[in-house]
């Protein structure tokens, strides 16, 4: 059964249950984060997808289905230059292990000097199980994504979330996010059929329209067998 209602009202700040929106504002982004965001997104359109960072209210959001107790273990596929992480980092428990996916080498060259607190691994996420394995790890708690989904085609789309349906197993969660604009397009409605098709549930939020674009995030439990 797929359930789409909007996720509540923010009411407990960040660090709170798991679910919660926090509202605390933070600082603008640093140049050096949007300087290595910008040379990317040049670098690299097809991969990128976006015209700016997730801001800080998104990215607690798309955070919020990361445990905070016992010692979980996190995969956040395409971190760009850590503004999901930096939420997700929040969160975490000590002992939990915090793995970012990263395809474009410069990018992940970027994450290693500023985030010596996760484990950047340079590859695809269409390979994400065998990444996995070859760190032995069987099973994650939660994917969080920040792939531009509208750019992909359809095999690409499936084969993806394939692989994560297959890492979170049926306890764990996947959370990702679209922007408002693309909703129209047709590898956008394709990619939440898709979401229907792997998920058993699939909640969306309401707009976050302190974003740039402003955006809706996905939270996905139960794969379908």
């Amino acid at each position: 059964m797929t359930a789409e209602p909007a996720l509540p009202a923010p009411s407990t700040p960040r660090g709170g249950v798991a679910g919660s929106i926090p509202t605390c504002p933070a600082p603008p982004l640093a140049a050096g984060p949007r300087r290595a965001f910008l040379a990317a997104a040049v670098r690299s359109p097809g991969q990128i997808g976006a015209v700016a960072p997730s801001s800080p209210r998104l990215a607690d959001l798309l955070a919020s289905v990361v445990p905070t107790h016992g010692a979980p273990t996190v995969v956040e596929l395409g971190p760009g230059t850590g503004s999901v992480s930096a939420a997700i980092a929040e969160r975490l428990p000590t002992g939990a292990r915090h793995l970012a996916v990263e395809l474009d080498p410069r990018l992940a060259a970027y994450l290693r000097r500023t985030r010596p607190d996760m484990e950047v691994v340079d590859g695809d996420a269409e390979h994400l199980t065998g990444l996995l394995a070859a760190r032995s790890v069987p099973r994650v708690d939660a994917v969080v994504s920040g792939l531009p989904w509208s750019l992909f085609g359809g095999a690409t789309q499936r084969a993806i979330l394939d692989q994560v349906a297959t890492a979170i197993g049926p306890t764990g969660a996947f959370a990702t996010f679209a922007y408002t604009h693309t909703a129209p397009m047709t590898t956008a409605r394709r990619f939440r059929r898709m979401l229907s098709e792997v998920f058993d549930e699939v909640v969306v939020s309401r707009t976050v329209w302190r974003n740039l674009p402003p955006a809706y995030a996905y939270v996905c439990r139960r794969p379908r067998a």
